[in-house]
């Protein structure tokens, strides 16, 4: 059980209108527990919604690319929920193969050899960032190889918010979603 409970139906007309404005249209379950936990404090929920939306569905990096990140950040931070939801749903959509689902939980070893060479920059700089919190010259100009200065700062901006979710989610206990996928065992 999380550490703050997720608020359940039915749910105060606001809260419910705010919870579908998080949660695609027509999915087949209740909205995330991690949004039913943030609406607890719907102030804090609505402007994390601005940043969380804007990066899913108005970002200038390919599905794919957000995904790969999104994959391995949450996966170097441990966080099972999250990489859960989003290799479940998210990340096949966007075209990630099971293996490259499973690869984002793997060594640095073992992951660059499974990808291209722009997914391989990404998966780096993930790397690099959660170790260190830098960037070395090396890794910045591989990506620089990729990517335009629009896409770098959303690069960035990504990896520290899916971070960020991690920490609440982790920080939290947040359960996996039954339907989320599960975190192959270390």
């Amino acid at each position: 059980m999380p550490r703050i409970e997720p608020l359940s139906p039915p749910y105060p007309a606001s809260v419910d209108q705010a919870l579908r404005r998080w949660m695609p249209p027509d999915v087949p379950h209740e909205p995330l527990t991690l949004f039913r936990v943030l609406h607890r404090n719907p102030e804090l929920a609505s402007r994390m919604f601005a940043l969380g939306a804007g990066l899913l569905g108005h970002g200038h990096l390919p599905a794919i690319d957000r995904e790969v990140v999104i994959a391995r950040v949450t996966a170097r931070a441990g966080c099972a929920y999250e990489w859960g939801v989003h290799t479940a749903t998210l990340a096949p959509q966007a075209g990630l193969s099971p293996e490259q689902i499973r690869a984002t939980t793997e060594t640095h070893a073992t992951v660059t050899a499974a990808w291209s060479p722009h997914h391989a920059a990404l998966l780096d700089t993930v790397d690099e960032l959660h170790d260190t919190a830098q960037l070395s010259q090396p890794v910045w100009d591989a990506l620089c190889v990729h990517y335009e200065d629009a896409q770098l700062l959303e690069i960035l901006v990504l990896i520290g918010w899916y971070r960020t979710i991690s920490y609440v989610a982790n920080g939290l206990l947040i359960e996996e979603e039954s339907w989320g996928a599960r975190f192959p065992a270390r």
